[in-house]
């Protein structure tokens, strides 16, 4: 292992994963462009709703540090990143407090957002079955007795609440209306979303496989996942070619100055075989995500 943890503050930020919140937000930032292009932006929407996500996406970190911890997955025979639980550092006990200080977190910022953005009783209900549900999905992934991340259903929950739900939700709460041709954008962060974590899958293949995690790539091998991978990069653009088609908005083609950036990643994934070598791909896929939104963002706020 590159990274050693000696001691609780140290293992703390790691177990965080400070490295995963920007692609967290890239959903909150592309509903929050849509919004202001559609001149329904709104301060208070945005604020609550990243603060929200970064809560949601720290409770996700740990509960998946506690539950691979559990389960087998962080053994010692594992090739990614040392987690928290798995140096030591920190105990089963000391992640299962934080786990429900973070539910508590997510749960009030939720309800802070809800309130300030709807006044309608059966949405603000509606969206806090959302929410809940995004914490319930948090937490189970890798913990529990049957996390579905063992279960090979991590891709969908990621590109469902990191894509439709993160930017569709977003959107909704800024402008309280719904357009079907935000799905396209949509679509498009939950590909490369569901790319950052089968990249991550792709590296920790061995080891899932030993611990009985039956993530995609584990379930179809090796060369078939860097094929999914490169499905999920190039449909992802696609789905920006469509949306700027049907908007008639060159300016959101912007977004395409990532694609050489992607396409690098694609090709290091499909090289590379050692969790060393794979390892910071995950980053450069995560940033050029956070890049491609940000474009967007501009180009079709600007242009």
């Amino acid at each position: 292992m590159e990274i050693t943890l000696s001691n609780k503050k140290e293992a703390w930020l790691h177990a965080i994963r400070l490295r995963t919140l920007p692609l967290a937000l890239s959903s909150i930032l592309t509903g929050t462009f849509l919004a202001a292009h559609n001149h329904a932006f709104r301060w208070e929407v945005f604020v609550f709703a990243a603060l929200t996500t970064i809560f949601l996406q720290i409770l996700s970190n740990l509960a998946n540090d506690y539950g691979d911890s559990v389960h087998g997955a962080d053994s010692s025979e594992r090739e990614g990143p040392i987690r928290a639980v798995q140096s030591g550092i920190l105990s089963l006990s000391d992640m299962k407090k934080a786990i429900f200080l973070f539910t508590a977190f997510s749960l009030i910022s939720g309800l802070i957002l809800l309130y300030v953005a709807l006044q309608d009783l059966q949405l603000f209900l509606l969206f806090l079955g959302l929410g809940i549900a995004a914490i319930l999905a948090a937490i189970t992934y890798t913990s529990g007795n049957k996390p579905y991340g063992y279960a090979g259903f991590g891709d969908v929950s990621v590109f469902v609440f990191f894509g439709l739900l993160g930017v569709l939700g977003t959107y909704f709460l800024h402008s309280l209306s719904f357009d079907s041709i935000i799905l396209l954008p949509a679509f498009s962060l939950g590909f490369f979303s569901t790319a950052v974590l089968n990249i991550n899958n792709i590296r920790d293949i061995n080891s899932d496989t030993k611990a009985r995690k039956k993530s995609i790539p584990v379930r179809i091998g090796r060369k078939k996942a860097i094929f999914y991978n490169w499905i999920l990069i190039i449909g992802g653009n696609v789905f920006l070619l469509f949306f700027a088609v049907s908007v008639q908005s060159l300016g959101s083609l912007l977004a395409l100055i990532t694609v050489p950036m992607m396409l690098q990643v694609g090709k290091g994934i499909s090289k590379k075989t050692s969790s060393k070598e794979l390892d910071p791909y995950l980053k450069k896929m995560a940033i050029s995500t956070l890049l491609w939104v940000l474009a967007f963002g501009t180009g079709l706020i600007f242009f």
